[in-house]
């Protein structure tokens, strides 16, 4: 079990603002992490350290060398589907081959038939090669997913990170969503943000709590009474066998 990357007492966040406070964490090649906590408590701000779009005020982030050399296509990134111009003119096909853009290289590169045949292949894994030439302001909240699922994918990454996933879809295509990443975790370490503790706990083996600080619980089952000793205001709510969370307001 190799050792992706190793973050060590990072304080991170924007202008003079400190959003992560001395947060540790290290991340292996079979690990599925769910990352939970409260709006603003630092959750995309860790997201935006590992993927390299800021850097720490202080702390360290050491990766293998394999992601030191080619972060692009060592780590999968699938962000909330609201971030996503659906009226952009861009077919399907065309969206996932941009998961091999490398580098300087522009979203106009020349694709090798390797790249084609590398898209089309994921797709197929995905599920979705049947919609390949559909423009995406055609796409379901599901599809686009997909979609960009199969962009994330397309490179063959070490690490896979998916920013609030179940934001703005269906039930049937969330439990889809869920069974397609356990697979992927027999190929990829996965590190899911999600405030949906209920359904995540079904599918993650390890929980991080960030508000600020980052508490790392080494199982997929985490109590009300350890969630408060870390400050971290989620309730967890079971109706029958189908778990629901809600997320309380938390007092600095």
């Amino acid at each position: 079990m190799g050792k992706i990357l190793g973050i060590e007492s990072v304080y991170a966040g924007y202008n003079n603002d400190v959003v992560l406070n001395d947060v540790s964490l290290e991340i292996f090649d079979d690990d599925f992490i769910g990352i939970i906590g409260p709006n603003g408590g630092g959750k995309t701000t860790l997201l935006n350290v590992i993927l390299g779009l800021i850097k720490p005020f202080k702390g360290s982030v050491q990766f293998s060398d394999d992601i030191q050399l080619e972060r692009n296509n060592k780590i999968g990134y699938l962000p909330q589907i609201n971030k996503i111009d659906k009226k952009f003119p861009i077919t399907v096909n065309e969206v996932v081959l941009t998961g091999l853009i490398y580098g300087s290289a522009g979203i106009f590169k020349r694709y090798t038939k390797s790249d084609k045949i590398k898209a089309t292949e994921t797709l197929k894994k995905i599920g979705i090669c049947d919609i390949k030439d559909s423009a995406i302001g055609e796409l379901s909240g599901g599809q686009m997913q997909k979609v960009l699922l199969a962009r994330a994918l397309v490179s063959s990454p070490r690490l896979l990170i998916l920013d609030e996933p179940n934001t703005f879809v269906d039930n049937q295509f969330e439990g889809e969503l869920y069974e397609i990443l356990k697979e992927l975790n027999n190929e990829m370490a996965i590190v899911i943000v999600s405030h949906d503790l209920g359904t995540i706990s079904s599918y993650v083996k390890t929980i991080a709590c960030v508000n600020r600080n980052l508490h790392y619980h080494k199982s997929n089952k985490i109590s009300e009474e350890q969630l408060a000793s870390y400050n971290c205001p989620i309730k967890l709510i079971t109706h029958g066998e189908v778990p629901h969370t809600v997320l309380h307001k938390h007092q600095h």
